[in-house]
């Protein structure tokens, strides 16, 4: 079995939405964030740039993984609702 590596996965997907049509990438980003947190992340970023603009590199990189640890943390409270509900026997 060929187990990717997260950085494996990670290489993947950004070399998918690079080559993806504008449009489809932000189909993709209002599917799978919805406009609201589209536009936290971009007033928030904005915020974040503007306060130290010789930082963008390192901000940047900071918001990737701030996008990862919130994608993990959302995964993490998923799987323990379901884990609730899964305690529960009906006979």
């Amino acid at each position: 079995m060929d187990m990717k590596t997260k950085k494996d996965l990670a290489v993947d997907f950004i070399n998918t939405i690079r080559t993806m049509e504008p449009s489809a990438l932000n189909a993709l980003i209002v599917k799978e964030a919805g406009e609201e947190l589209a536009q936290f992340f971009l007033n928030y970023s904005a915020n974040l740039i503007s306060k130290d603009p010789s930082r963008v590199l390192e901000n940047t990189s900071s918001l990737m993984l701030m996008g990862y640890l919130i994608r993990t943390y959302e995964e993490k409270n998923t799987q323990a609702r379901q884990g609730n509900f899964q305690s529960y026997a009906f006979a």
